[in-house]
């Protein structure tokens, strides 16, 4: 069985048009909602608001500043294509994103690693200016930028590669949430199903 979505008019939108639901307007969302509150029950957050965004993609989200302060949402695609058990997997998966406190957590190892980024490139930038192009100015020379700009690419793929391993790593913990709220067989499927589009 297949969740039969209505499109109907939006309540609020956002950039990528999704609709936040306040009010169920037909069985999907009341499915979708409830579904959450029991989630976020068992997962001991607040209840999160629940938005459809449009798209056929299968897809959803969760976004917001803290634990009792969030939002996921879904596509119209995944509710349309997707059963009820693997969305129902799908959104525990997103509800352990907001348990766990991903969205803050990478937020702020994103901003510390681009500080260290520009704080080291500064540093190399100012040593080859120094030790190499013999600058004795009072201010940087040439060197200083072109060894800046260089060290700051190659810094910036160097912390990219750890920010995707620690997103990585969250990922799985969420689909480890996901497994406990929604049963891993239901997790296992939605997995495969995404694998599969």
């Amino acid at each position: 069985m297949k969740l039969s979505l209505a499109i109907s008019k939006p309540i609020a939108k956002w950039s990528t048009g999704a609709k936040l639901i306040t009010q169920p307007r037909n069985s999907a969302e009341a499915w979708l909602l409830s579904t959450v509150q029991r989630q976020a029950r068992q997962a001991g957050i607040g209840m999160p608001e629940v938005a459809i965004f449009p798209s056929r993609a299968p897809n959803a989200f969760a976004t917001g500043w803290n634990k009792n302060a969030s939002l996921v949402a879904v596509s119209e695609g995944m509710l349309q294509r997707f059963s009820p058990a693997e969305v129902k997997a799908v959104m525990a998966h997103e509800i352990g994103h907001v348990a766990n406190g991903d969205m803050v957590t990478l937020s702020l190892i994103q901003g510390v690693v681009n500080t260290f980024v520009m704080f080291f490139a500064r540093i190399i930038g100012n040593f080859v200016d120094r030790a190499v192009f013999k600058n004795e100015g009072d201010g940087p020379g040439i060197g200083y930028f072109i060894a800046t700009i260089f060290a700051e690419l190659v810094l910036g793929i160097l912390a990219s590669i750890i920010v995707m391993w620690f997103s990585r790593q969250r990922e799985f913990r969420a689909d480890a949430a996901g497994a406990q709220l929604a049963g891993a067989g239901a997790m296992i499927a939605a997995l495969e199903h995404l694998k599969a589009e």
